[in-house]
C-alpha cells in the first residue's frame, strides 16, 4: 500500500522561483498527510509557456528543487518542466516536455511528453519523446504520462501489464474538463489500473484557463479522490494487490488482441 498525494496547485506565468517558493509548503502539506509520492502539475514550475528559451538543462532548477524535496521529506516528488538535452540531434536546443521523478534515496527517473500538443502547437517548440517508463516504488509499479497523452489509449494499453499506477499530470484547459474526467476514468476501467490525474487551477499566462478536476480513480473505475477549482492536496492509498486481484478477478487484459 502506498499514499499517494496530487498537489492541485495554480502556477506563476514563467517564474521558477516564485512556483519554487509557493509549491514547498504545499510538498510539506502532502507529506504531513502520509503521501510517499507526491504529484505536481505539467510544467510546474513555468506553467505552459512555449517562449523561445524557456527550456532549462537537463538537471536543472526545476529537477533540483523536485530532488531537495524528496531528499528533505524522504519522499518521491515529481512534476514536468522544459529541459534542453545537448545531444546534436535534428531538434537539438528544443527542450522536452519532461517529467521528472526524485527518490528519497537521490534516484531520478525521466519521462519525455510521447504526443506534444500540436492544437497549440507544442510540436514546433517541444521535441518528442520516444517511449514510456515504469519506475517500481516500494513494490508499485508506477507508469508517468503527461497531458495530451491521456487522449491516446494505445500507449497505455502498452504499459498496462507491467502498470499499478499510472500519473498523469497536465495543463487541461477547462473547456474540455468533461474529457479529461472521461479519459482519466476509462483509462483505469479499460486498464484495470489506478490513474492519478493531477491538473493546474487558475490563468496561465496566454489566458488560459483551468479548472483542475484533479482524481484518483480505482482499478474499477470508482474516484477514489476529486478536487474543484481551487488549490488543494488530495491523497488517496493505492494497493497493486488491489490491481491483481481485479485483474484476476475480470481478465479482460488476457483477451487483449
Amino acid at each position: 500500500m502506498t499514499r499517494i498525494a496530487a498537489v492541485q496547485h495554480d502556477i506563476v506565468w514563467e517564474d521558477r522561483e516564485a512556483n519554487f517558493a509557493r509549491l514547498a509548503p504545499l510538498v510539506a502539506g502532502a507529506v504531513g498527510l502520509g503521501a510517499e509520492l507526491v504529484l505536481l502539475t505539467e510544467t510546474f514550475s513555468t506553467g505552459f509557456s512555449m517562449t523561445p528559451g524557456i527550456g532549462e538543462p537537463e538537471g536543472g532548477p526545476s529537477a533540483r528543487f523536485l530532488a531537495a524535496q524528496a531528499a528533505e521529506h524522504g519522499v518521491w516528488v515529481a512534476g514536468s518542466c522544459p529541459e534542453v538535452v545537448a545531444d546534436g540531434g535534428a531538434d537539438a536546443g528544443l527542450p522536452y516536455n519532461s517529467l521528472v521523478m526524485a527518490g528519497p534515496d537521490g534516484s531520478v527517473h525521466r519521462y519525455r511528453k510521447l504526443h506534444p500538443f500540436t492544437h497549440a502547437g507544442e510540436h514546433e517548440r517541444f521535441r518528442a519523446g520516444d517511449k514510456p517508463v515504469t519506475v517500481e516504488i516500494a513494490g508499485l509499479r508506477v507508469t508517468p504520462f503527461i497531458c495530451y497523452d491521456l487522449r491516446f489509449a494505445d500507449v497505455f494499453w502498452h504499459a498496462a501489464r507491467d502498470t499499478d499506477v499510472f500519473l498523469v499530470p497536465a495543463n487541461w484547459p477547462s473547456p474540455r474538463r468533461l474529457h479529461w474526467q472521461a479519459l482519466l476514468q476509462a483509462r483505469a476501467i479499460e486498464n484495470q489500473a489506478y490513474v492519478v490525474g493531477c491538473n493546474r487551477v487558475g490563468t496561465a499566462g496566454d489566458g488560459t484557463e483551468h479548472v483542475g478536476d484533479s482524481r484518483v480513480v480505482s482499478p474499477m473505475g470508482e474516484l477514489l479522490a476529486t478536487a474543484a477549482g481551487v488549490e488543494t492536496v488530495l491523497v488517496a492509498d493505492v494497493d497493486p494487490a488491489e490491481v491483481a486481484a481485479t485483474r484476476d478477478r475480470f481478465r479482460f487484459l488476457a483477451d487483449r488482441r
